[in-house]
C-alpha cells in the first residue's frame, strides 16, 4: 500500500494544496490525484479554526468518494457531526469559524454541505486498520490492547486521547503520553496533539504539526516513512504547541 497521510487540516485548503503538490499530486480535476496510485489519508479534524473547512470537507468527501483517500473522524468532526445532527453543542473552540461559512451559504448549499459531511461521518472507521493491520490511522492515537476493539471506551480515547479528566488552567483536558508506553506491532499514525516537528517515537508517528497555528502541514509516505512538510501560511501561536522534551 502506497499512501500518504495527512495531519490535521483544520480548513488551512492552502497548506493541503502546497502539499499535495509537494507530494506529487496534481489538481486538474479539482482535487488531488497521484498518476501513481498512491492514496492519500487523513487523521480527521478537517474543519474548524481555519479559513476554508467546507472547502476541505467537499474535496475530502470527493476523494474517498472515488476511493483516493481513507479517512477516520477526529473530535472537531464529531462535534461537527453533532451540531448538522441538530444536537446542542458550544459553538466555541474553532467551531464557530465553520459555522460562520456554513450559514453564508444559501438554504441549498447548507444542504449540500451537511448531507456530504454526514454520509463522510457515518461511513467512517473510528480508526483506519490498513496493509494487514500493519498500519494504524487513529486521530488521537490508540493503545495496542484496544486494537480491534470500538466500544465506547476505545472511542473516547481515538478521539480524545488518553484523557485523565483533569483540566489544565486553560481548560484543555490533561493527557497521558501513550506513546511513550506503546509496544505493539503495527505503525500508529495520528495527529490531535500539535508538535512543531513530527514526533516519531514506539513506532508511532504524530503527524499534527499545527498547521493552523502557524507551524507546517506534514504527511508520513508509507511505507517510505519519508516525513514532508510545507509552511503554514497562519499566524504562529506558541502556546499552542506541545513539548515533550
Amino acid at each position: 500500500m502506497n499512501i500518504d497521510i495527512i495531519g490535521d487540516l483544520h480548513g488551512c485548503l492552502r497548506e493541503f494544496q502546497d502539499l499535495t503538490e509537494k507530494l506529487g499530486y496534481k489538481w486538474d480535476s479539482g482535487i488531488p490525484i497521484h498518476a501513481n496510485e498512491r492514496v492519500l489519508g487523513f487523521v480527521g479534524d478537517l474543519t474548524d479554526r481555519g479559513p476554508e473547512s467546507l472547502k476541505v470537507i467537499d474535496i475530502i468527501y470527493r476523494l474517498v468518494a472515488q476511493k483516493k483517500a481513507f479517512y477516520t473522524p477526529g473530535n472537531h468532526c464529531n462535534k461537527l457531526y453533532r451540531y448538522f445532527l441538530g444536537n446542542k453543542v458550544l459553538v466555541a473552540h474553532g467551531l464557530e469559524t465553520t459555522v460562520a461559512e456554513f450559514k453564508a451559504l444559501d438554504k441549498k448549499n447548507q444542504q449540500i454541505t451537511r448531507q456530504k459531511f454526514l454520509e463522510l461521518y457515518e461511513t467512517a472507521p473510528i480508526y483506519l486498520t490498513l496493509d494487514n493491520q500493519k498500519l494504524i490511522i487513529s486521530h488521537a492515537g490508540i493503545k495496542n490492547e484496544y486494537i480491534g476493539r470500538t466500544d465506547s471506551k476505545v472511542k473516547s480515547f481515538v478521539l480524545y486521547g488518553d484523557i485523565t479528566g483533569e483540566k489544565h488552567p486553560d481548560g484543555s483536558p490533561v493527557r497521558r503520553d501513550w506513546a511513550k508506553e506503546y509496544n505493539g506491532d503495527a505503525c500508529i499514525v495520528y495527529g490531535h496533539t500539535p508538535v512543531k516537528e513530527a514526533r516519531i517515537i514506539n513506532n508511532t508517528y504524530n503527524v499534527d504539526t499545527g498547521a493552523v497555528f502557524g507551524g507546517k502541514l506534514t504527511a508520513l509516505r508509507y511505507p517510505e516513512m519519508d516525513i514532508v512538510s510545507v509552511p503554514s501560511t497562519m499566524p504562529y501561536i506558541e502556546e499552542k504547541f506541545k513539548d515533550f522534551a
